[in-house]
């Protein structure tokens, strides 16, 4: 348990690192440790925390963990070295100021407990001494020095001073501050070098896709995530040998003298000895562990970097705009295999489903659009969904033409869009679709989800596990824990930001709300499928096992259309609902009255009804939730159109204005579907007139936009578009029969003067972003 001293330490930290007030961090804190949720925290308890949002929350409990982890193993290592009985006054100081895990082990690495070492051996031999006498010394001769140390397990004079050498570079090696010196300089100067793991990767057609790092170089602290990520891969698919260059080793050896206290230019008979000594510990101890040291934070910088853009574009899909409660026909695409069909009423019942045949090689494409035209007639239907996988376009264009025929003969037609199928297999072969689709066929389950991600987003991928939607860059890279973690925040953050329907949601989304675990969410739907609907939000305290604290976590983002109580379709908590009763009392009006209107609501002060319990901050947002009671914070639903025509990427040519939809944004620029089977990319360059840092500054997954083609290369499949519809353009560029792959190494790319890699491949170009995102992989 961490001591209220500590506690007061690391809250003043976190204050300091989030930039708001120590009190504010203490309350939120105070709040996680009480069991709280970010999501409750962030939105009822806003006197408490200063307003403090879900982000910064967010931070705050990551921070809060890896501070109290931090102090914890301080408190072990100070136990530690103080049994040994070599704890000082400056040790424990620089124990307390250390401000990292690994600044704590740097001065921990010589009170370990280890394996006998060389050095250990050297010691026990009575050579320390020796060593001693050599670094303060330099004047002496390092022949004579050692010869009185010859005897016992000593057998010459060469002995000798190899057992010196030994101690002398465990010593540099467990100095914390030499060994934090040299691992931050050969992180800010070191360089990662790419090539070929083989000759045989020259021409394998498996290792193809890395040709393009076959000859790479670039300065470790430079490098964008997703080339990381990119090399990394290709290293584990052993297309790639990478190695790591810290640069010119006396620089190193330089500050290795320094910590030592020896004068390499003093010319005195020890120094060559000092000399070759600092070398071989700059060879064999530390500029191996600086270069794991480096490999290991650039992986970990990647994988956050990675994290924070799959987090983004997740957020984004997850609050994508929901076609609402239509009846809506999924169309899951295939040739062989057929299109799957599957029609769901407004609550995403399943009505109907079935398989037809319009494409290659069964060609029945009349009595497919027959089939399809007798469900929507049937069902109603207003929507259909078209799934963006294989054969995408040939069913996006019998959905066409079925349209047309509905429209021609004088019938209201439903509208069509295309949907992402992204994780729909996985769900389909998940044990909860097996469950919630008992006797559906596993292939028709996909056409099911992808029914229901037209009409809620949300609802429909919560089922799947994040890192299977497909939005990220590199995802599968990534530290599966550290990825699940943060997917798991976006996920809640989300649901609790739109809310959840308590008599329609299904297990997997009930689970992502504030205080409801897995178990209760399952409780809480056998409950109602036991008693019936529910009519108010008290009667979730009838759940088995749901008690006061976790309807305090979940009540408010539970919502419960045509109830007994208005409030409770809304997002104000039960526990405000004394202050609506005097907002009632002071406007005169009912809660019949006075929900959604709005001149009413804007004429009253927050301030009049904020009290001890309830602040203004509070007060306000109640307000805003009797004006528009329960509203979505998600946009307005929407579809792309794509062009007639242009079905491949051999249909595109430069200078065409098409629309699509993004579907996915990466650290260098975002991809967009426009209906070839092929996403294009659209460079961070080539998205807006000014300087972009961040893509998503200018979009987000799932929108639609208008691009402009401006590089096509047919062969490797690989689409430049820009946002920018003045931009000038490329011509097409076709196969070429006659190329063949590289068989040998370009000479290295080395870092110029202002960091980038000199070459025709260096920089942020746009063929290096397509190449980056492994197109045509």
């Amino acid at each position: 348990m961490i001591k209220s001293g500590a506690l007061e330490s690391v809250n003043a930290r976190l204050a300091e690192e989030l930039a708001v007030g120590e009190n504010q961090v203490a309350a939120a804190v105070r709040l996680l440790d009480e069991g709280a949720t970010v999501p409750f925290i962030a939105r009822y308890r806003k006197e408490a925390t200063g307003s403090l949002d879900d982000g910064q929350l967010r931070l705050l409990e990551e921070r809060l963990g890896y501070l109290r982890e931090l102090d914890d193993r301080r408190s072990a290592v100070l136990a530690s070295i103080k049994e040994q009985g070599k704890l000082t006054a400056e040790l424990t100081a620089a124990l307390m100021a250390a401000d990292t895990k690994a600044r704590v082990e740097d001065i921990y690495l010589p009170y370990k407990p280890k394996r006998r070492t060389k050095a250990q051996i050297a010691r026990e031999a009575g050579l320390e001494p020796l060593a001693e006498q050599l670094l303060t010394d330099p004047s002496l001769s390092p022949e004579a020095a050692a010869a009185p140390f010859v005897a016992g397990e000593v057998a010459d004079v060469a002995a000798a001073l190899e057992g010196a050498r030994h101690i002398v570079v465990e010593r540099a090696a467990e100095n914390a501050e030499l060994v934090g010196g040299l691992r931050e300089r050969f992180w800010e100067t070191g360089t990662i070098t790419a090539r070929p793991a083989s000759e045989a990767a020259l021409t394998s057609e498996k290792t193809q896709k890395f040709r393009d790092y076959f000859d790479h170089a670039e300065p470790l602290a430079a490098m964008p995530s997703h080339r990381v990520l990119a090399v990394l891969r290709g290293e584990k698919e052993q297309a790639l040998s990478l190695s790591l260059d810290g640069g010119e080793d006396d620089t190193y050896q330089a500050m290795i003298a320094t910590a030592l206290g020896v004068d390499l230019t003093a010319g005195a008979p020890a120094t060559p000895w000092l000399a070759a000594t600092i070398g071989f510990a700059w060879r064999t101890r530390l500029s191996v562990s600086a270069s794991v040291d480096a490999r290991v934070r650039l992986k970990l910088r990647a994988e956050e970097d990675a994290v924070t853009v799959f987090a983004k574009n997740l957020k984004d899909l997850l609050l994508a705009a929901p076609a609402g409660n239509r009846t809506t026909m999924g169309l899951d695409p295939g040739f062989r295999t057929g299109v799957k069909v599957a029609v769901v009423d407004g609550t995403g019942k399943v009505l109907d489903t079935c398989a037809i045949f319009p494409h290659q090689p069964q060609k029945q494409w009349d009595s497919a659009k027959a089939t399809l035209a007798a469900l929507v007639a049937r069902h109603g239907i207003e929507l259909i969904a078209v799934g963006n996988g294989t054969a995408s376009r040939e069913t996006d264009a019998l959905a066409t033409e079925l349209i047309a025929d509905i429209r021609a003969a004088g019938a209201a037609a439903p509208n069509k869009a295309m949907v992402s199928e992204a994780g729909a297999s996985v769900y389909s072969a998940s044990a909860y679709a097996a469950h919630e689709l008992p006797g559906l066929d596993v292939t028709l389950r996909g056409a099911v989800s992808i029914a229901r991600r037209l009409q809620d987003p949300l609802a429909e991928l919560v089922k799947i596990e994040p890192k299977s939607i497909g939005v990220g860059q590199y995802q599968h890279d990534v530290t599966p824990g550290i990825l699940a973690k943060s997917l798991g925040a976006v996920v809640e953050d989300a649901v609790n930001a739109v809310g959840v329907d308590l008599n329609t949601a299904s297990v997997p989304l009930l689970s992502r709300v504030s205080g409801i675990t897995e178990s209760l969410a399952e409780a809480i739907v056998a409950h109602r499928d036991k008693a019936g609907r529910f009519q108010n939000r008290r009667a979730l305290l009838d759940v088995p096992r749901l008690g006061p604290k976790a309807f305090e976590q979940c009540a408010g983002f539970l919502r419960i259309r045509d109830g007994e109580d208005p409030l409770d379709a809304s997002g104000v908590h039960p526990e405000s609902y004394p202050v609506v009763r005097r907002i009632l009392d002071r406007a005169g009006l009912t809660l019949a009255e006075i929900i959604g209107d709005e001149r009413a609501l804007r004429a009253l002060r927050p301030g009049d009804f904020a009290d001890d319990r309830f602040g203004i901050p509070t007060v306000t947002d109640i307000l805003g939730e009797l004006e528009k009671p329960g509203r979505d914070p998600r946009p307005a639903f929407t579809t792309a159109t794509f062009a007639a025509g242009v079905e491949k990427v051999a249909d595109l040519k430069a200078g065409m204005v098409l629309e699509g939809v993004v579907t996915n944004v990466a650290a260098f620029g975002a991809f967009v579907d426009i209906g070839v089977h092929q996403d294009g990319l659209v460079h961070v360059s080539a998205m807006a007139d000014r300087y972009v840092s961040d893509p998503h500054e200018v979009v987000r997954s799932g929108q639609v936009v208008r691009v402009k083609v401006v590089d096509v290369d047919v062969e490797r499949r690989r689409i430049g578009l820009t946002l920018r519809l003045k931009d000038e353009t490329k011509p097409a560029r076709g196969p070429r029969r006659d190329e063949r792959p590289r068989t040998t190494a370009r000479k290295p790319q080395r870092p110029n003067a202002s960091g980038a890699t000199t070459g025709a491949r260096a920089g942020g170009s746009m063929a290096q972003a397509l190449r980056d995102a492994g197109f045509g992989r």
